[in-house]
């Protein structure tokens, strides 16, 4: 597994948590969450991230889009039914057209994955730079490790 930073581990460091329920139907053979119910978690994490931090403080023009160019999730300990998921993000590494969103999940209080994903901006006219004012709001939101 790639290394990262044992700051990723304390969800203090994150500024959006939402707590998800896990499911029976999540759990694979041996009575663990599987891997595509935890991208699952990770996906309603930072949906909800998305719309009460970043859509609550932009208002997009119509057309406008945030595409998921890249996932990577890193399985750290087992997850299990019924005990829900914490999923914490926070805004990693911004670019001219793209920002990472670094999120990680916990159950039991112990850190069970961590995931990574890029999301592109495109506006209704195609290949769009990030806006000065959107570069501010997703720089409020970076990581604080």
């Amino acid at each position: 597994m790639p290394s990262f930073d044992p700051a990723r581990l304390d969800i203090a460091n994150y500024r959006h948590s939402a707590q998800i329920e896990t499911r029976f139907q999540d759990l694979d053979p041996l009575g663990h969450i599987n891997n595509v119910a935890m991208a699952a978690l990770f996906e309603s994490g930072r949906v909800r991230f998305n719309r009460e931090i970043l859509t609550a403080r932009q208002a997009r023009d119509e057309g406008d889009r945030w595409l998921v160019a890249r996932v990577e999730i890193n399985y750290l300990a087992e997850a299990h039914f019924p005990e829900a998921v914490t999923i914490a993000h926070s805004i990693g590494k911004i670019g001219n057209r793209s920002w990472q969103i670094v999120g990680a999940a916990w159950q039991s209080g112990q850190c069970v994955a961590l995931c990574d994903a890029t999301l592109v901006y495109q506006s209704a006219t195609g290949k769009t730079s990030i806006s000065d004012a959107m570069r501010a709001q997703l720089e409020s939101l970076l990581f604080q490790g």
